[in-house]
C-alpha cells in the first residue's frame, strides 16, 4: 500500500420493492446516513463516485446520471465519475475512490450506488440482464453456458412456467455442473440458502426476513433445476454509501478512530478465454489471490465475508475460488454449519443478494456496509464474534465460462 486509506463513514437503505419513492430519496436517505456516520458535512467531499445500472434503461437518463442526482442531493462543484461495472459497479466506485486517495488527489470521497428497479413492466426490469454480456451474440452465450448443466437429469415439476431472466437457466447450469463434478447436492444448494434466510431475519435493511429451513427452500416454489424462489436475489430498489479517507482526512474530520475501518488491499480482475475446468484461472480466485498479497493476508485468517450470491449457487462458487473452502467443499460446509454465524467462516451475515436485495449500483456498497458493521461489532443479533478480517467479493456481467469482472476487498480494524 502506498498509503493508508480508512471507511469513516456507511449508510444505506432498506432494499426493497420501493415503488412509492424516487430515485433521489433513497441517495439522499444513504448519503445522510454515512455522513452522519463520518461525522461529516457535504463540503467535506472532495471527491464522488457514483454507481447506477438501470437509470438509462428505466428512466432514460443516459448520460450524467451522477451529476444529475448529486445536484438534487447538494453535492454540486466537485469532480464526479459515473462507474459501471454490472452487478460490481458499487464496489467499483469505492476502489476508485480508494484509488483516488492513495494517488493523493483528495482526502476525502465518496462512493454512492443507487437503483430503482422496480416498474410497471416486470419484463422491462429483467430484460436488464441481457446486456451484462456480448449481446452480440448472447444466443451462443447462453447456449455455452447452459450446456454446461448437460448430463444432470431434471426432474418432473422444478421448472416454473413464469418469466425469468435467462440468466436464471445459466445460474441452474452452473448449478448442476458442480453437480456433476464435485458432488454438490440441491440440499447443499439449499443449505445455502436456508442459511442467508436464518441471517437475514437479524438485519433490519434486508428485503426479505423470513427465516426458511433447508426442507421449506427445497419445497419451495421451482424456478429451474435446482434453484427453487429462495435461493435466488430478488429486483430491488436502494442506495448504499461509503466515505472513505486518508490520514489527512481522519484528522480534518476528527472521526473517533475506535469505529475506522481499514482498507489493507482492493483488487479486480476480469475474464480470461480460460476452459470452464481450470478453475485456477477463475476470474474470482485472481482478484483473490491479488487482494491477498496486497494484505498479506490469507483464507485462513479471514473473520466473515459477504459475496456475491445473486443464486445460492454463487456463494459456493465464490467461497471456494476464495479459498475459505476446498474446490466441491463449499456446499458441505454450509450444510455442516461452517458459514453461518457463529460457525468455522460466516459468510453473508446480511443475508446476502438472495435475501438483503440486489439493486444493482448499490450491490457491493451495501456489502460494504455490513463488514464495517460487523468489524465495529455493531451487528446486534447477527454479529460474528470478535471480527477482525472482513473479505467482500463482488461480480458481474458474463463473459465465457465465469464473470466478466470480479472485485475483492480485504477490511480490518
Amino acid at each position: 500500500m502506498n498509503s493508508s486509506v480508512y471507511i469513516v463513514g456507511v449508510g444505506m437503505t432498506q432494499f426493497g420493492r420501493h415503488l412509492e419513492r424516487s430515485l433521489q430519496s433513497l441517495a439522499d436517505e444513504a448519503l445522510s446516513a454515512a455522513l452522519r456516520d463520518a461525522g461529516a458535512t457535504l463540503t467535506d467531499i472532495n471527491q464522488a463516485f457514483y454507481s447506477g445500472v438501470t437509470q438509462s434503461p428505466l428512466q432514460g437518463q443516459i448520460a450524467v446520471p451522477g451529476q444529475v442526482l448529486f445536484s438534487k442531493l447538494g453535492l454540486v462543484g466537485l469532480p464526479v465519475w459515473n462507474v459501471e461495472n454490472a452487478c460490481a459497479s458499487g464496489t467499483s466506485a469505492f476502489q476508485l475512490a480508494v484509488q483516488s486517495l492513495r494517488a493523493g488527489a483528495c482526502d476525502v470521497a465518496l462512493a454512492l450506488g443507487a437503483e430503482k428497479m422496480n416498474v410497471e413492466d416486470k419484463r422491462r426490469a429483467l430484460a436488464l440482464f441481457e446486456g451484462g454480456w456480448d449481446v452480440l451474440t448472447a444466443d451462443e452465450n447462453a447456449e455455452r453456458l447452459i450446456e454446461l448443466g448437460a448430463g444432470v437429469e431434471v426432474p418432473p415439476g422444478s421448472e416454473s412456467d413464469r418469466p425469468y431472466s435467462r440468466f436464471m437457466a445459466i445460474y441452474a447450469a452452473m448449478c448442476r455442473y458442480w453437480m456433476k463434478t464435485f458432488g454438490t447436492t440441491q440440499r447443499q444448494i439449499a443449505a445455502v440458502s436456508a442459511k442467508n434466510h436464518m441471517h437475514s431475519v437479524h438485519n433490519p435493511l434486508s428485503q426479505y426476513r423470513q427465516p426458511f429451513t433447508i426442507d421449506q427452500v427445497l419445497a419451495a416454489a421451482p424456478i429451474t433445476y435446482p434453484l427453487t424462489m429462495p435461493m435466488c436475489s430478488p429486483l430491488s430498489d436502494g442506495a448504499a454509501a461509503v466515505i472513505v479517507c486518508t490520514e489527512a482526512g481522519l484528522k480534518k474530520l476528527g472521526v473517533n478512530r475506535r469505529r475506522v475501518i481499514r482498507v489493507d488491499a482492493t483488487a479486480i480482475a476480469t475474464a480470461t478465454p480460460r476452459a470452464a475446468d481450470e478453475f485456477d484461472q477463475a476470474v474470482c480466485r485472481r482478484a483473490a489471490q491479488s487482494a491477498y498479497e496486497q494484505a498479506g493476508i490469507s483464507p485462513a485468517d479471514v473473520s466473515v465475508a459477504e459475496v456475491h450470491d445473486a443464486s445460492a449457487m454463487g456463494e459456493i462458487m465464490a467461497v471456494e475460488y476464495l479459498g475459505l473452502a476446498p474446490m466441491g467443499g463449499a456446499g458441505a460446509a454450509a450444510e455442516a454449519g461452517e458459514l453461518s454465524v457463529g460457525g468455522r467462516i460466516p459468510v453473508n451475515p446480511s443475508g446476502g443478494l438472495e435475501c438483503k436485495g440486489h439493486p444493482i449500483g448499490a450491490t457491493g456498497l451495501g456489502q460494504i456496509h455490513e463488514l464495517v458493521t460487523q468489524l465495529r461489532g455493531e451487528a446486534g443479533a447477527r454479529q460474528v464474534m470478535d471480527a477482525k478480517v472482513a473479505l467482500h467479493e463482488n461480480g458481474g456481467g458474463l463473459i465465457g465460462f465465469e464473470e466478466a469482472v470480479v472485485t475483492v476487498n480485504l477490511l480490518t480494524r
